[in-house]
């Protein structure tokens, strides 16, 4: 199997208010062992881990018009779940629309740790895992996804997420096992 090149994961909303709060699942509960197995490999490996994560102004963000309140900076519900919670060696970078690259300082930090590669989790393949891959396709990094560690609220969201990203970004899914062989 090919080495990845240079990679990083992206952790994208793996917070309280998407596992078990306001906007929670129980698929989003469900990538949780498997998301935690993967970032403990990746680390264990070198991997660079950046969480990408909602940190919504009250009252002004334009995802809480479609969403509600979720994620509001300061809140119980804007931390990443006790589970993934990154260790010092971790990056976390706030977002506030769907994409982790949209105007915050992604792109700059993986430019700096010299990553080609982002190798997405978490939350949702539809949503925030398009639009981050969206934007870091159009950055110039190859996308992969990291199958076991993401999901959506319906199983037809997710498989039409990852078939999406797909067609668009070339970006093949793999399981843990694979990955970590490809670190």
């Amino acid at each position: 199997m090919e080495k990845l090149n240079k990679p990083a994961i992206l952790v994208v909303d793996m917070l309280n208010d998407f596992v078990t709060g306001a906007i929670g699942c129980d698929r989003a509960r469900a990538i949780v062992p498997a998301t935690a197995r993967l970032l403990d490999a990746a680390r264990e490996k070198g991997v660079p881990v950046v969480y990408c994560n909602d940190a919504h102004r009250p009252g002004i963000d334009r995802e809480l018009q479609i969403w509600g309140d979720h994620a509001i900076i300061g809140t119980p519900g804007a931390e990443v779940i006790p589970e993934l919670t990154p260790k010092a060696c971790d990056y976390v970078v706030p977002k506030r629309r769907y994409s982790g690259f949209f105007q915050t300082e992604l792109d700059i930090l993986l430019k700096e740790l010299g990553v080609h590669t982002v190798v997405i989790a978490g939350l949702h393949t539809h949503m925030c895992c398009r639009h981050t891959s969206a934007d870091a396709y159009c950055l110039g990094y190859d996308v992969v996804v990291a199958k076991e560690a993401t999901n959506s609220f319906t199983e037809e969201d997710y498989q039409g997420g990852l078939a999406y990203l797909k067609t668009c970004y070339g970006a093949d899914a793999y399981t843990n096992d694979e990955l970590v062989a490809m670190f």
